[in-house]
């Protein structure tokens, strides 16, 4: 049995095969990831080490030149640069577009662990430029206007402390959120001050005082003690829990007398160096930037964050204000909105001029159903595919919408002629349909032909419209298909079949003048009737559009 005699014969199965598509791609759609652009990978990293108080030239010497050696090995590396400055060595790679930068990233760990690098350098680390590394959601603490009276240093410090406490940590356990970095404010710390002239004249230097800070400040396993069936876990905990305690630091002995920390040092609460300064309206405050997972949907983790946020703030202070700074799910949803309101207009006026053309509310209806089918299906191929909801993807869809009604016009047209002629109306289905298959085919085939080579090009252009080339290919597989099956089968279905005629010669050129290829010669012989249906249809679009 051949896919156009299941079509016209099983009409119940090939309705149930549609609507279980439609809900397969309805299902899909709800799971795809809703972004702005598609995923967006630089084939490059950058191999970052610090080392405090070197010079360039010994930056150079000591750690860019020994970094790029051993990274030339690594596979997949096209080029190799490294900037040296005061204290800071940057070796930046770049690779072959389309390698694997997850497992290039492993390779180039690998290649670092043997390296010997001067002790007190920092340990390298790997750093990757990823676009889709900004904050999805940016907000702002802040003291309200007629709570200015407090010290600014205490505010800013509590600010801090509360956006650290009471805000990062709820918010880092949502789902789809990377992380919460505070910036701004003042981070607290405990600062040890040491006096030169006392040092000098007890003969102390100043690294036995960081030596018996680090020994005396100790939380440690000690081992495990057995009791019967019972196994404890001994901890040594000897840390200090308030200035008082530091100042009490023994550091040695000097004739009989024990010196103490608070004899050579000033221990006192301070602050941070500040690196970031966040105002808001003219006012100092503490920002929370909100990063997302790489796969994670941009506007549910925002939407998470915000309701989260939105209970949150009934907790905080009176005289705190949470108040957002940036929101790029806001313009990730104007922006997809955008889109598919000119995808579902272009969409309606596709419907409407085919109707102004055919003049067959049911021709037309046949052809309208064949457009959410095709993009609804083509869901289905996206969640498969693992592409994402973004603007390239939507705007491949808006584009086919104006490609995939072309089989359904050739399929319905040539069924019609079939009817004309006098044939059954399933002969003619089946018929009219095999007549034009292998053209429509070759049609379809020939446009998928212009767009898929898209999927091969490299670079971000590559990167960019590879959505949009594999979404316009399948939605217009898919409306092939459709053509092929669900259009000859509502054919085949109409309840007020066409009357039977013989076809005659006069009639027959009639038919070749409704045929698409001599569509020319039918638009002259209706032009008077098109006219006056052409302001008819304008004025109810637009009556449908001001509402």
């Amino acid at each position: 049995m051949n896919i156009l005699h299941f079509a016209t014969h099983r009409p119940v199965a090939v309705s149930m095969l549609t609507l279980a598509v439609l809900l397969f791609g309805w299902v899909s759609q709800s799971r795809l990831s809703v972004t702005l652009l598609p995923d967006l990978s630089y084939p490059t990293a950058t191999v970052r080490t610090e080392y405090a108080g070197a010079a360039p030239a010994e930056i150079e010497t000591l750690i860019s030149k020994p970094v790029e050696e051993a990274l030339g090995l690594v596979r997949g590396v096209r080029r190799v640069q490294s900037v040296s400055k005061a204290g800071q060595s940057d070796v930046t790679l770049e690779f072959d577009w389309g390698t694997q930068m997850d497992l290039a990233v492993l390779d180039i760990r690998e290649k670092l662990d043997p390296l010997e690098l001067p002790e007190e350098a920092a340990r390298p680390i790997v750093l990757r430029v990823d676009p889709s590394s900004d904050p999805v959601l940016r907000y702002g603490l802040s003291l309200s206007a007629d709570a200015q009276s407090e010290d600014p240093a205490l505010a800013l410090k509590r600010l801090r402390r509360v956006a650290e406490d009471s805000l990062q940590k709820p918010l880092e356990a949502i789902a789809g959120v990377a992380a919460v970095k505070v910036s701004g404010g003042l981070e607290e710390e405990v600062q040890i001050a040491l006096d030169q002239a006392q040092l000098d004249r007890l003969q102390i230097s100043p690294d036995l005082v960081i030596r018996r800070l680090q020994e005396e400040n100790v939380n440690l396993s000690g081992g495990r003690v057995d009791e019967g069936t019972l196994a404890y876990l001994v901890r040594t905990r000897n840390q200090f829990r308030s200035l008082g305690d530091m100042q009490q630091l023994i550091l040695r002995d000097v004739d009989g007398r024990q010196i103490l920390l608070r004899d050579v040092a000033e221990v006192r609460h301070g602050h941070k160096e500040r690196t970031a300064i966040i105002r808001i309206d003219g006012r100092e405050a503490v920002e929370l930037a909100i990063f997302r997972e790489g796969d994670g949907n941009t506007v549910a983790v925002a939407k998470a964050v915000n309701a989260r946020l939105e209970h949150l703030r009934k907790g905080l202070p009176e005289e705190l204000q949470l108040s957002p700074l940036s929101d790029q799910s806001q313009f990730i949803e104007d922006a997809i909105s955008g889109v598919l309101q000119a995808g579902v207009l272009g969409g309606l006026l596709a419907v409407l001029v085919l109707y102004l053309f055919l003049a067959d509310a049911w021709a037309t209806l046949v052809i309208a159903i064949a457009i959410p089918v095709s993009i609804i299906a083509s869901f289905v191929l996206m969640y498969a595919s693992g592409l994402s909801l973004n603007i390239m993807s939507l705007g491949g869809l808006a584009l086919a919408i104006g490609l995939l009604i072309d089989s359904a016009i050739v399929v319905l047209e040539s069924i019609a002629r079939r009817l004309q002629q006098g044939e059954e109306r399933q002969a003619a289905a089946q018929t009219g349909t095999r007549l034009v298959a292998l053209a429509i085919t070759a049609s379809t085939l020939t446009t998928i032909a212009v767009f898929f080579p898209m999927v091969f090009v490299e670079g971000i252009a590559g990167q960019l419209f590879a959505d949009q080339a594999l979404v316009v290919s399948g939605t217009l597989l898919i409306s092939l298909i459709v053509a092929l099956t669900q259009i000859p089968m509502l054919a085949s279905r109409q309840r007020e079949p066409a009357p039977l005629r013989p076809a005659t010669p006069i009639q027959g050129e009639h038919l070749a003048r409704r045929s698409l290829s001599g569509l020319r010669f039918h638009l002259l012989e209706s032009l008077p009737s098109l006219l006056l249906r052409i302001p008819v249809g304008l004025f109810r679009l637009g009556a449908w559009l001001l509402g």
